[in-house]
């Protein structure tokens, strides 16, 4: 996506997770260990029954169910990091040795890239809470509303004031430049929640549409959702739900044409009900929708940049910009909520509960650390209680061991 903005000069916005920015700086610096990444350099007759499974993993279903040789595993298992029209050079190559270059190579651009378009100002980068924990859950876990709950407290705000002065931090330290913006993970938010973000100095945050309508009481209305608003000296934007959707999960379906000319529509729609200078935000996870896509999504974004940048009624900006030209009029009193609108996939499960009940009593018992920083990520919540995570629990649990193995004799504060 980075390279479609410096193609095209689409101002886009990209939110950087601090610890994927650690995870990329040590794959680059050659620090990473990991299996995945092992099975792939491996000679391919040495490949055990689980790596091989490993790999298939990473594929496809269709192409996972193929009967391919355990080279042929490997080459297609590379060709699918590189975006084809992209990286057309890697699709041809049969040279294993050359395509882990090409990809050890590509890793390295990677953040030197987002810096090099934040600094000419083609795109804005924000960042968020260093291991993506779920804020207003860790400021208070007794939020939720799920019939079922924990059996014991969490509420740990300095927690989540410490992921998101850590993540700034390790965010500066990479890009050498201050982030305005902050996108909270999950869109979590609440009113504690946004004066955390303020007292850390983000300008700025995004959530979900259906919050604003839970704290404005009110049904949906495009006039309100086109606007900013403040909170705690904090600018908070509301993303379209539908037309963030519609790139998420439905457009992949669609011819490219059909899905810009769709979208542009609804745009059209859109400033019709909205106020002079009002924006429109559209926000969504980057890696979810692209895999769905033909050719990896690459000509729908070029299309539809393409095609928004000839539009005289429309003017794409980045958010530090709007902010400039239209500040926050309207107060806002946040009600908790995610952009899935409540807590559901995070809380109120058996296994879930169960989680946090555990996090819980290790965080009391050993206070506040780095492992219980990672423990307390969002994603542990989101998937306990599906089926075959034995390693992702496993994981979960020696991060607690960690933090109890860690911990002083007193209660430590970081």
């Amino acid at each position: 996506m980075a390279c479609l903005a410096e193609e095209t000069g689409f101002p886009c916005l990209f939110n950087l997770e601090p610890c994927l920015l650690e995870q990329i700086e040590d794959y680059t610096q050659g620090l990473a260990e990991d299996s995945f990444q092992r099975a792939l350099e491996k000679e391919p007759e040495k490949l055990t029954s689980e790596e091989i499974n490993q790999l298939r993993r990473f594929l496809p279903a269709e192409a996972a169910g193929k009967n391919l040789s355990r080279q042929e595993l490997q080459l297609a298992v590379l060709h699918s990091l590189f975006p084809p029209l992209l990286e057309p050079e890697t699709q041809a190559s049969e040279d294993k040795d050359w395509l882990l270059w090409k990809q050890r190579e590509t890793q390295k651009k990677v953040i030197p890239l987002y810096k090099k378009l934040s600094l000419a100002g083609q795109v804005e980068l924000t960042t968020s809470a260093y291991y993506h924990p779920l804020l207003p859950l860790i400021v208070d876990l007794s939020v939720n509303s799920e019939p079922l709950e924990p059996a014991l407290p969490f509420r740990y705000p300095e927690d989540a004031a410490g992921q998101v002065k850590k993540g700034r931090t390790f965010f500066k330290s990479i890009f050498a430049l201050d982030p305005a913006g902050f996108w909270p993970p999950e869109g979590g938010i609440s009113q504690e929640v946004a004066e955390i973000i303020a007292k850390a100095d983000f300008s700025y945050t995004i959530s979900d549409e259906n919050i604003l309508w839970k704290s404005l009481k009110r049904t949906p209305e495009w006039r309100l959702l086109g606007q900013a608003y403040a909170c705690h000296n904090l600018t908070v934007f509301f993303r379209d739900r539908e037309l963030s959707d519609l790139i998420s999960f439905e457009y992949q379906r669609w011819e490219t044409k059909e899905a810009v000319d769709h979208l542009e529509a609804k745009l059209s729609q859109r400033r019709k009900m909205i106020e002079d200078q009002g924006i429109i935000v559209i926000a969504l996870d980057g890696e979810n929708p692209w895999a769905g896509y033909r050719h990896n999504g690459v000509p729908f974004l070029r299309e539809l940049y393409s095609r928004l940048k000839k539009k005289d009624w429309l003017t794409p900006i980045l958010l530090r910009d709007y902010l400039k030209l239209k500040p926050a009029a309207s107060e806002i009193e946040l009600v908790p909520g995610t952009w899935l609108g409540n807590f559901s996939r995070w809380v109120g499960h058996p296994a879930k509960n169960a989680a946090w009940e555990k996090l819980a009593s290790v965080r009391q018992k050993c206070g506040q650390s780095e492992a219980i920083f990672i423990a307390e990520g969002s994603d542990w919540f989101w998937w306990f209680g599906e089926p075959g995570l034995v390693e992702f629990e496993s994981l979960f649990a020696s991060y607690l061991r960690e933090a109890e193995k860690s911990a002083p004799e007193g209660p430590k504060v970081v």
